[in-house]
């Protein structure tokens, strides 16, 4: 009995990576998605219901993540910093399908090439913050993951710039004033996921300055 209140470090580890794999596959969809606006509106359904499910299945890994930390005298790492990380991935996927179901909240029929960019953005965010989390398990990976955190900082920094450009793009040529309305708030909505990409950033290498 004893046995089952201690579980293997790995555990965390491998809970959070499959959590991260769940960001990484909802970043896709959300990119397939973004690029199939405008085309076949059976896919684009398809594509919505991919993203939600796997926020679903993220949130189940989440519900285990916590149960574990519930039961366990001990963790690799800090246990608030494993909560903190958890939650920070829960967030990067509650907002990607915010941006899937935005597609229909604001009937955003047709895509547009800074919204493309942004999911763009957002897909290889995402995918850098997968790559941290898994190298997290392996010190010897620490620049490597040290590496990645700095990219998704810049990638940031590049969606921010892309946002601004957006946003100004849309009053500025004038027209439907309320569609201009739900296509800046749906840029917000995208660039949303790499803000919270880069606070899961943040967390890690906070994980690794402690851990040094």
């Amino acid at each position: 009995m004893f046995s089952n209140l201690m579980p293997q470090r790995r555990e965390f580890y491998d809970l959070l990576a499959a959590h991260s794999d769940r960001v990484v596959a909802g970043a896709n969809a959300t990119l397939r998605l973004v690029n199939a606006l405008g085309g076949n509106s059976e896919e684009v359904d398809t594509l919505v219901k991919e993203v939600n499910l796997n926020e679903q299945s993220a949130d189940k890994i989440k519900a285990d993540m916590i149960t574990l930390l519930h039961k366990s005298f001990t963790t690799p790492i800090n246990r608030d910093q494993i909560h903190t990380l958890t939650l920070d991935l829960d967030e990067v996927l509650d907002t990607l399908q915010d941006v899937a179901n935005a597609v229909g909240m604001y009937n955003i029929t047709d895509s547009t090439s800074e919204a493309r960019e942004m999911a763009s953005l957002g897909a290889d965010a995402c995918m850098r913050l997968n790559r941290a989390v898994i190298a997290l398990a392996d010190k010897t990976r620490s620049q490597e993951t040290i590496d990645l955190c700095k990219a998704i900082d810049q990638i940031e920094t590049k969606a921010d710039k892309v946002l601004k450009k957006a946003i100004t793009k849309l009053f500025r040529d004038g027209g439907d004033v309320w569609a201009a309305m739900k296509l800046k708030e749906f840029y917000v909505l995208q660039e949303a996921v790499i803000d919270h990409c880069e606070e899961a950033a943040k967390t890690i290498e906070e994980i690794l300055i402690d851990n040094s």
